[in-house]
């Protein structure tokens, strides 16, 4: 995945294409991302907060992508017959294709989501469900990967899933790379931004990051939420409140997640055996380690490791 086309229909959502343009930007040592902008029709685009952007390319360059994307807009309603006829011709010739927040809608419209699971902004779900009923919409979802297709949630969860395409066609350690340049987490668990009542920790619960370091550095250990309370000095009960209100996910998923990511980045980047491996990110086994990791990545972690060490 290299060449990236991303379709900005009229009144598309400004943030929208400049997430993706962050994630695919070039960086030095970093893949060779070619980021292709196309609109219906060449020249100025308006944008929803009102600004213009001038757009080189037309449909022709969903032709050849390797990824085409569909960015949300304001007229999520209503598609050009050119783009949905681009965007099923693509996915017929074998190219990624994704969309993120209503520009979900298109692949929709276009047929790609039919007997698929996908998810929308959490807003518009209940719009997607009427009018695409072959549809199987699960709102609660950052993103969803059904292998060729993928469809990501509203505004910020967007980035998740171009992350996620990074991590999942280059590594783990790419996709950390671009997210520690954008000041992001490279990977999220739970659902929904949207759904967190405090984005940011209320306050009481600023203490949590010290508990989160140290839960990190000794992950060897296999510290389990009650360790991770005691840290913190609260009861089970409370830690397990107050850490959902800072993160909008739970502690065990939370370090189910470190240690999937600690167990990629030894793979990427080290020669160990599995067992140690395994030890050092938390697994009881190699055979733990191995269940873990076909569970959530879908390939064991010799083929990981070849892929992409």
């Amino acid at each position: 995945m290299l060449s990236i086309a991303a379709y900005a229909p009229p009144g598309t959502g400004a943030f929208g294409l400049s997430l993706v343009a962050e994630v695919f930007s070039p960086r030095p040592s970093l893949p060779p991302f070619e980021l292709a902008v196309c609109t219906d029709e060449p020249g100025p685009v308006l944008t929803d907060p009102g600004l213009t952007v001038h757009v080189e390319h037309g449909l022709s360059t969903l032709d050849s992508a390797d990824l085409v994307l569909a960015l949300p807009g304001i007229h999520y309603d209503r598609w050009s017959a050119g783009a949905v006829a681009g965007f099923r011709a693509a996915a017929g010739r074998g190219a990624l294709v994704a969309g993120h927040c209503v520009g979900v809608f298109l692949l929709a419209e276009a047929g790609l989501l039919d007997g698929r699971r996908a998810t929308t902004h959490w807003r518009f779900a209940a719009k997607l469900h009427s009018g695409y009923p072959e549809v199987v919409i699960e709102p609660h979802h950052l993103y969803i990967d059904e292998g060729q297709i993928l469809t990501g949630a509203g505004a910020a969860a967007g980035l998740d899933m171009c992350l996620h395409l990074v991590r999942r066609e280059h590594g783990a350690g790419v996709a950390n790379a671009i997210a520690r340049e954008l000041v992001v987490p490279p990977h999220r668990e739970g659902g929904q931004a949207q759904f967190v009542a405090a984005p940011l920790p209320p306050p009481g619960t600023t203490g949590l990051s010290e508990v989160l370091d140290w839960a990190k550095a000794h992950l060897s250990e296999s510290p389990s939420v009650d360790d991770l309370a005691a840290r913190a000095r609260l009861s089970r009960r409370t830690f397990i409140r107050r850490f959902q209100e800072a993160t909008g996910t739970s502690p065990g998923a939370w370090l189910i997640a470190q240690r999937l990511q600690l167990a990629e980045e030894l793979l990427e980047r080290t020669s160990l055996p599995l067992e140690e491996v395994a030890r050092l990110a938390g697994y009881g086994s190699a055979a733990m380690l191995r269940e873990q990791f076909v569970r959530r990545r879908g390939v064991p972690p010799s083929e990981y490791r070849k892929t992409f060490a």
